[in-house]
């Protein structure tokens, strides 16, 4: 196994929407440490830019931590 290294984010926005508690969650990855938290209130999912079907669930800490929620504006 290889060794977690520090990378820093390409200053690109990234594509999420709210997730909805009780959604249909095929075709959404959720980690096993997730799977607690996706039942409640306040994550979301990401997608991939280029290819929307590869989507993940992002939990509210996570999202809280490392995202400004005040920058949220349409996708082009």
């Amino acid at each position: 196994m290889g060794t977690f290294m520090k990378y820093d984010r390409l200053p690109k926005p990234s594509e999420m929407r709210q997730h909805v508690v009780g959604e249909d969650m095929s075709g959404i990855s959720v980690s096993d440490v997730d799977k607690e938290a996706v039942k409640l209130p306040g994550g979301f999912v990401a997608r991939n830019p280029k290819n929307h079907s590869d989507q993940w669930y992002i939990n509210k800490t996570y999202f809280k931590d490392n995202f400004d929620p005040n920058s949220a504006r349409p996708v082009d």
